[in-house]
């Protein structure tokens, strides 16, 4: 694998991770109000948003009666897992 590949992979492996950080944060955030949680979601969804808010302008989110579900986030994560393996193979 070339430099640019392993460094490109790096860099996916990261992404998904603050991913993962994100979608537990978010979680976490509906049940506690600190202001650490706060502004540690803040950071990720800055790191995140550029990415997924192409995608969400796209896909508009699924409503089920009063709730809207955001599958922009899923189908990005879901592409950066892919393209990682894509990455990492090559």
């Amino acid at each position: 694998m070339s430099a640019l590949g392993t460094l490109l992979g790096w860099i996916l492996t990261l992404f998904i991770i603050v991913m993962i950080v994100r979608g537990i944060l978010d979680w976490v955030a509906m049940a506690s109000r600190s202001l650490g949680v706060m502004r540690a979601r803040r950071v990720t969804h800055a790191l995140t948003e550029p990415v997924i808010a192409p995608v969400r302008r796209v896909m508009r989110p699924v409503r089920m009666g009063s709730i809207g579900i955001d599958l922009a986030f899923s189908v990005v994560f879901i592409a950066a897992v892919i393209l990682r393996a894509v990455v990492w193979s090559l």
